[in-house]
């Protein structure tokens, strides 16, 4: 998120000595994106974030197409999988092309017995069932139904839980996943006319200094392989960092809509942007005000894009049959717009509760095996039966 933020002691000039009560030096790391060239902070470590114990073999976590080439539309019904205990395990990618990975995980419990770094990609994690910490270096945001959190590649993480009945969207970027361009003024502030500010963004706060040495298992993902390793001190030791990278939170539940007097595209509803992707957030509205206004979406041809639908909760004034968790894939070279009788019912309608998460990718996405079976085999039919 591009703008200043610091949390605990640091130096008053970066780049200087800065040590301990005892007169060592405290470990200082630069964590930067797009090599020098982007946002960046500063961590001040208790020790040297470099210390290796041991390295494990490697194993494949890359998703595997199914269907490579896709023109038929497809519903997949996510809370069909299966939940599982362990939060990594549970993690299913279902749609990706080397822009985005879009998947869903189930977890039961959350993981405090290793710490996981995505070191290939930035993460979005949709939370729409359970409620829970996620744990940096940066420190602690609390998370609840309706957060995204947005967690910058190379962080080293852990997520607690406090229920057993979780379910999460999850979105992985190869590229910084921003605010979109067109709300930030020239120096990165949000503007007036944005549907979200900088006070509706959830910061990491409660920073604790974990000096401690011992085993720490940390699962690093990197071009595909989960690599197990091992450091021999704590990942959370820092003692203060500044900067403008860090993880942060945002809730759906803050959006404020745009709404017109004629029905309006999907780009207002843009919440986040990456390259060759952006992510949306349609929220609970009044409908559009023109007396001879129609309510429900316009037929559209995808030219540019596949269109990516997680429906949250709510109801949905262009579909007939909706669930919660379900995932709508329409993609690229073909129309596809409201279902029939459903233009006609939303004459007149004042307001919708819909609640639902958008993902337009560029590129034509591909189709694991996990996708296919959850997938609704006759949902393509549905605009002729």
């Amino acid at each position: 998120m591009p703008f200043y933020h610091r949390s605990g002691s640091i130096p008053e000039k970066r780049h200087t000595q800065f040590r301990k009560p005892n007169g060592d030096l405290y470990a200082e790391e630069l964590v930067s994106t797009e090599g020098f060239s982007s946002v960046y902070s500063l961590v001040y470590h208790c020790h040297p974030p470099t210390l290796v114990k041991a390295m494990g073999e490697p194993w494949d976590v890359a998703p595997k197409a199914a269907i490579e080439k896709n023109m038929q539309h497809r519903s997949f019904t996510t809370f069909d999988c299966k939940p599982e205990e362990d939060f990594m395990k549970s993690r299913k990618t279902l749609l990706f092309n080397s822009d985005i990975h879009i998947g869903v995980a189930a977890p039961t419990k959350g993981f405090t017995d290793y710490f996981f770094k995505n070191a290939d990609a930035d993460e979005v994690l949709f939370v729409h069932e359970g409620n829970g910490v996620l744990h940096t270096i940066y420190g602690e945001i609390e998370f609840e139904y309706g957060d995204y959190l947005v967690i910058p590649r190379g962080t080293i993480y852990q997520l607690t839980f406090q229920t057993n009945q979780n379910r999460l969207m999850v979105m992985e970027s190869p590229t910084p996943i921003y605010p979109p361009k067109r709300y930030q003024n020239a120096v990165g502030q949000l503007m007036e006319h944005s549907p979200y500010c900088e006070r509706d963004i959830k910061l990491p706060k409660n920073l604790k200094t974990h000096d401690e040495k011992g085993d720490f298992t940390v699962y690093i993902k990197k071009q595909g392989m989960m690599w197990p390793y091992t450091y021999a001190t704590h990942p959370f030791d820092a003692i203060g960092w500044d900067g403008y990278l860090y993880p942060f939170g945002f809730s759906i539940h803050n959006f404020e809509p745009i709404t017109g007097r004629l029905h309006m595209p999907p780009p207002i509803h843009q919440t986040f942007e990456g390259r060759n992707f952006v992510i949306c957030s349609f929220v609970p509205r009044l409908y559009d005000y023109h007396p001879q206004s129609i309510p429900a979406p316009y037929n559209h041809s995808n030219v540019d894009s596949d269109e990516i639908l997680y429906y949250v909760d709510g109801d949905f004034m262009s579909r007939k049959h909706v669930e919660r968790g379900m995932i709508t894939l329409h993609p690229k070279g073909i129309p596809h717009g409201p279902h029939p009788g459903t233009v006609e019912k939303s004459i007149g309608a004042k307001e919708t509760k819909e609640l639902a998460v958008m993902v337009d990718p560029f590129y034509p996405l591909m189709i694991t095996q996990e996708a296919l079976e959850i997938e609704d085999p006759k949902y393509w039919k549905s605009w002729v039966e």
